[in-house]
């Protein structure tokens, strides 16, 4: 069977999302992760458009890459310009790709009210184009826009107008759905009829206004096209462009048309979080395949279900697509979750032990006060090391004091926090400001003990979250505050709650420093 190429877009039409803005060393650093990951092309954005497209195609010139081949992306000629003198066209040559993906105008709407044009005319520049190019000894890839509307509307010129593509010389026909709004069976029967109409492989390109990308995309190649465009997590314009984390997937374990190796498949979420964080975008949890959330299992009869048979609540196993399986902690938990959960932090835990009893006993006590350790599972370990006798404490509270202040002529508050700590019997007594009173806690707090425990430097606050609890009582009402941190290796999350912001933050610092020191000192337990 023939393998579907995967043409990722994200350095293209990705960036085109409304929070999405990446660095000419992004976009390099990018490239590399998606040509390791063994994607067929690489789309790197538009030469001419922008100096960072520039730049980035005379970088990319230095790279060779492993697996993937590079495209630049351009439109057809502009009307009334011959394509020697055409700018854009000029520059998609001096990028220098292989691959050139054009843009052209196959719905007669777009003709008439954008391009002011005659059909036949528009027809020229779709063939004229492409030529130009394959003189150029490049391969052409033509990117029919809003193919499914035009085909909605007036098929017969939709149709002729790939077909002038295709006759042009164009390498691929690819089918777009740029305002997102097409249905599946509607794509399908298009795909099917477009096959019969044109000999080259064609290819898919959809958005998600109507919440159908992945779907769309999938029906497409049912239905005869070889060739997926995307970007990793959907980034794109408006709602997004169809999301090569669920298609990739999809398309080898279910419809079992493959388009990676397995060994690569595994590097699916990695290549997620990675882009993710190159967004400077947290990754959504419930994000399927790759997200936190995707194999996440809270109810104890799924999760005791799942821990006998992974098949009976998990459509794939998680690490396929190197994810893994989560079980959560919380007042739904059975003896059987808190046990596997016990065994994913490395402790030992019968289900019809004592210590299982207060755990699952204190766990629902608090939950009713308004914890919630989903998303705090170094709260949720150090709760267990503290059951079974095993969580030490590597310094003690003796107090802290939080001023924040403004005062006539200040443009911003002024938060500074005072704290003291005993370390082995020595007291350290310490004062930090911040911005806003929980950053100077927090900068306090890690004054006082980094000169006791250094590695503390490496800690940085990446997420800090507060929900107010339904209790009615307005400004009175209890606050749960979720602090997610991380070292550089790892990240953990740790929770605190009170009617009062400072404590409960106060207790999710803490967790947060304590569990640090507590990972820390397992792994030099590991190492000798």
């Amino acid at each position: 069977m023939q393998t579907i190429r995967i043409y990722d877009t994200t350095l293209r039409d990705g960036c085109q999302a409304e929070d999405v803005v990446f660095s000419v060393e992004d976009k390099l650093r990018i490239a590399r992760k998606l040509d390791e990951l063994g994607l067929h092309y690489i789309e790197g954005g538009w030469p001419g458009s922008n100096p960072r497209d520039i730049k980035f195609f005379r970088e990319m010139q230095k790279v060779e890459m492993k697996h993937a081949t590079l495209a630049a992306f351009g439109s057809t000629r502009k009307k009334g310009v011959p394509c020697r003198r055409d700018s854009q066209l000029q520059e998609l040559l001096k990028a220098k790709t292989p691959v050139v993906a054009i843009v052209g105008k196959v719905w007669d709407l777009h003709v008439r009210d954008v391009l002011r044009i005659s059909l036949a005319a528009n027809l020229a520049l779709i063939r004229e184009s492409v030529d130009h190019l394959r003189q150029h000894h490049r391969r052409v890839f033509f990117d029919a826009e809003h193919f499914f509307d035009g085909y909605r509307q007036n098929p017969e010129y939709a149709l002729a107008a790939v077909s002038a593509a295709a006759e042009a010389g164009a390498e691929v026909v690819c089918l777009c759905d740029t305002n997102g709004g097409s249905l599946p069976a509607d794509v399908a029967a298009a795909v099917a009829r477009v096959k019969k109409t044109v000999s080259v492989p064609l290819g898919i390109h959809t958005h998600n206004d109507g919440e159908m990308a992945v779907a769309n995309s999938l029906v497409a190649v049912s239905a005869g096209c070889t060739q997926v465009q995307g970007t990793i997590n959907g980034f794109g314009e408006r709602a997004g462009n169809a999301n090569l984390c669920s298609i990739i997937p999809a398309l080898n374990l279910k419809l079992r048309r493959p388009c990676l190796p397995v060994s690569k498949l595994r590097q699916l979420r990695e290549v997620s979080h990675y882009i993710y964080e190159l967004a400077n975008i947290t990754p959504p949890t419930h994000q399927p395949y790759v997200g936190d959330a995707a194999f996440a299992h809270k109810a104890g009869q799924h999760s005791d279900a799942v821990l006998k048979n992974p098949a009976t609540y998990e459509h794939i196993p998680p690490e396929t697509v190197g994810n893994r399986r989560r079980i959560l902690i919380s007042d739904q938990a059975g003896k059987s979750s808190l046990a596997e959960k016990a065994r994913e932090f490395g402790l030992r835990l019968d289900r019809g032990s004592p210590e299982t009893k207060v755990i699952l006993e204190e766990l629902k006590a608090l939950e009713d006060q308004g914890y919630q350790f989903e998303g705090a599972e170094a709260s949720f370990e150090l709760l267990m090391k503290k059951a079974l006798r095993g969580r030490r404490r590597f310094f003690t509270f003796k107090g802290f004091r939080v001023i924040d202040e403004k005062r006539p002529g200040d443009k911003v508050p002024r938060a500074e926090a005072t704290i003291m700590v005993e370390v082995d019997g020595k007291v350290e007594h310490t004062a930090a400001e911040g911005v806003g009173p929980v950053n100077a806690l927090d900068r306090a707090l890690r004054k006082a003990l980094e000169r006791f425990f250094p590695s503390l430097r490496e800690v940085r606050l990446v997420d800090f979250k507060v929900r107010v609890l339904p209790a009615g009582l307005g400004t009175a009402s209890q606050v749960r505050v979720l602090i997610e941190s991380s070292d550089g290796r790892d990240r953990w999350g740790t929770v605190g709650v009170s009617d009062n912001i400072i404590e409960a933050s106060w207790q999710a610092l803490i967790d947060s420093i304590d569990y640090k020191l507590y990972k820390d000192r397992k792994s030099r337990g590991q190492a000798r």
